[in-house]
C-alpha cells in the first residue's frame, strides 16, 4: 500500500515517538523511507541566494539524518535522507511530490489553538495541502 514514506524529522526527542511506528509500518508494507529534515534558520533560508557555507546547525542536522538512516538500514529498511532548507511545510510537500511518496509521517505536539496562531503550524499547512495521506504520531511528553 505504501511504497515510499516521507518521514519528517525534527532532530528532537519527538522523533523518538515517530521512528518506531514508521519502521514497523515500512517493514509491514516493504516500503522505502525518505527521511527529511528542513533546516529553517537564517543561514539555511539564505544558503543559495547568498552562496553561504553550511552553518553548524545544518551540519548537525545532516549528521543526525545520517545517523537515523543508518540505524533504520540496520533493521533491513531501504532509506534515503535529505536535508532541505527553507520553510518546513513547503519543503516537505515539495519533497513528497518530487519523490512520489505515498504517505507523509510527522509528529504532533498537541499545541493549543492560540499557540498555533502565534507560532504557525507546519502540520496544519501540510495536512491541508498534501495530496497524499498524512500520519501524525503524538510526541511523548518530556
Amino acid at each position: 500500500m505504501y511504497r515510499k514514506i516521507l518521514v519528517a524529522l525534527e532532530n528532537s526527542r519527538a522523533d523518538e515517538s515517530l521512528i518506531p511506528h514508521i519502521a514497523e509500518l515500512a517493514q509491514i508494507h516493504n516500503s522505502k523511507l525518505l527521511l527529511i529534515h528542513v533546516a529553517d534558520g537564517w543561514a539555511a533560508r539564505n544558503y543559495d541566494t547568498l552562496k553561504l557555507a553550511e552553518s553548524e546547525e545544518m551540519k548537525a542536522d545532516r549528521a543526525y539524518l545520517t545517523s537515523v538512516a543508518a540505524a533504520l538500514r540496520e533493521r533491513g529498511l531501504v532509506v534515503d535522507a535529505h536535508l532541505a532548507r527553507g520553510e518546513p511545510a513547503r519543503e516537505i510537500l515539495k519533497a513528497a511530490d518530487r519523490e512520489r511518496c505515498d504517505l507523509i509521517a510527522m509528529t504532533t505536539h498537541g499545541h493549543r489553538f492560540i499557540e498555533d496562531l502565534l507560532r504557525g503550524s507546519t502540520i496544519s499547512e501540510v495536512r491541508h495541502k498534501a495530496q497524499i495521506p498524512v500520519l501524525l504520531v503524538r510526541a511523548a511528553k518530556k
